[in-house]
């Protein structure tokens, strides 16, 4: 094999000469062009994190805020909820006060109709008492009415306590007793009258007659400070206090 070695040391050197040419302007411009695009793309690596980065944050603070707001729409809710509770119960009491006025109001107002009512049935059961109490007198004979009611007053008289009968003995001549009887009486009417005075009160007692039919049957002796009833107007004054009880 024969080797021509000038031919070889010219392949060298043209090998010597591109490679020189290639890196001086093939090499270096393409690494120039290289670390500029590895440059360029750090940065754009770089701005993406950056971005990323501030993505993260804004969507940290978008969570924040949303959370913010879904605490202060709960808060919101929880103190309209508790107003409304709160104007519903004052509206609930109130109804149910204006309800228990309302109630009371109709109940006053029926105890006053009824006790005006009842004043109405006892006015008219007095005044058909009175009727009915003249009705029957007019049908006894004068003298039966008279009897009855003296002897009447003759036990009302002994029921008297000591101190009230000696009130009505102390009666004189200046300081009279006053007997008010319905109808006029004679003169025997009245003997008998002055008769059971002075037995019920142990002595003879001056006596002042008069006259008041309002009494409808009956008598009353009026002394300083003893009244004694025995009269029909007395029994229906006391018959319509117990009614009205």
């Amino acid at each position: 094999m024969h080797i021509d070695w000038w031919t070889l040391a010219l392949q060298t050197v043209n090998v010597v000469i591109l490679i020189w040419i290639l890196a001086r302007f093939f090499f270096r411009p393409v690494a120039d062009l290289l670390a500029k695009r590895r440059e360029e793309a750090s940065r754009l690596i770089a701005d993406a994190d950056a971005a990323r980065d501030e993505g993260e944050v804004l969507r940290a603070d978008a969570a924040r805020q949303r959370a913010e707001i879904d605490a202060q729409r709960d808060r919101l809710l929880a103190e309209a909820r508790k107003a409304a509770d709160t104007e519903k119960a004052s509206l609930l009491a109130a109804v149910a006060g204006e309800l228990e006025q309302h109630r009371k109001n109709a109940t006053l107002a029926i105890e006053r109709e009824r006790a005006v009512m009842q004043r109405e049935v006892l006015d008219h059961a007095s005044e058909l008492s009175v009727v009915i109490a003249r009705r029957l007198l007019m049908r006894l004979p004068a003298y039966a009415g008279f009897s009855a009611f003296l002897d009447g007053l003759a036990a009302e008289l002994s029921k008297l306590p000591a101190g009230a009968r000696n009130n009505l003995a102390e009666a004189d001549r200046e300081h009279p007793l006053h007997v008010v009887t319905a109808t006029a009486l004679d003169d025997t009417q009245a003997a008998r009258l002055q008769d059971v005075l002075d037995a019920a009160l142990g002595g003879s007692v001056p006596m002042e007659l008069s006259c008041d039919p309002a009494l409808i049957a009956g008598l009353e002796i009026r002394g300083r400070n003893v009244i004694v009833r025995n009269n029909w107007q007395s029994d229906l004054a006391q018959i319509r206090k117990e009614l009205g009880r």
